[in-house]
């Protein structure tokens, strides 16, 4: 090893807590879209060196959160129509063959990681409330948790990591839809209804009803948008 591993490592450690911390920040709202992103005020945010704060940034501009405006720096990206029609369209090419192959492949295991993310999700809602529209943290992780299942017997650890980017950046869109649900049992229905057919292993009925759970987004926040 050189003597300059552990630096290295060091370094990269605190370039993805960099991006850890303002991908939170920016799926919270509290780094609205189209912001400027001035390395100065970050590091002095986060507490975090200006070098390792422009990797973490670079890292999210992959991640499509981030748009790099050449010498200028970074600035987060837009909500627009256009952007959530776009994760739509990824989003809908991904996780259908996706689930595709996750049904093929799936064992026990995966049935059993469906059900029981389900579970935990259903029972906090039951815990909770209406709270579950609010971006709650807990609720955020179990819910992915959930979609997250769906795939986990999928083969294709791209498609899977295209997956986890795509929810993500679709979260601001998500937070804006979740305000639609009036009664906790119409979310979580949707919810046990997709997963029930997925366990079936029907998969061209699964990946219907999976194609409209995702394009539901977008018709919520776009009513008028619905030719995604």
């Amino acid at each position: 090893m050189s003597a300059d591993g552990p630096r290295d490592a060091a370094a990269d450690t605190l370039s993805e807590r960099a991006a850890t911390l303002i991908e939170r920040d920016i799926i919270a709202g509290n780094l609205p879209p189209s912001s400027r992103l001035g390395i100065v005020e970050l590091a002095r945010r986060y507490e975090i060196g200006p070098t390792p704060l422009r990797e973490g940034l670079s890292r999210l501009v992959s991640r499509g959160l981030i748009i790099g405006i050449g010498q200028r720096g970074f600035r987060v990206a837009e909500v627009s129509r256009e952007d959530l029609l776009d994760i739509t369209r990824m989003r809908t090419v991904v996780e259908l063959e996706a689930l595709r192959l996750a049904i093929e492949c799936g064992d026990d295991g995966w049935e059993a990681g469906i059900v029981g993310s389900l579970h935990q999700m259903r029972r906090h809602i039951q815990r909770t409330g209406i709270d579950f529209r609010e971006g709650a943290p807990e609720f955020d992780r179990l819910h992915k948790a959930f979609h997250t299942s769906l795939l986990a017997a999928c083969p294709s650890k791209r498609l899977l990591a295209a997956h986890s980017d795509l929810y993500d950046q679709a979260y601001r869109y998500r937070r804006v839809m979740m305000r639609s649900f009036e009664r906790s049992e119409q979310f979580t229905g949707s919810h046990e209804d997709l997963a029930e057919l997925v366990l079936s292993r029907d998969v061209e009925a699964a990946q219907a009803r999976l194609q409209a759970h995702l394009h539901s987004t977008l018709d919520i926040v776009y009513p008028a948008s619905n030719e995604a």
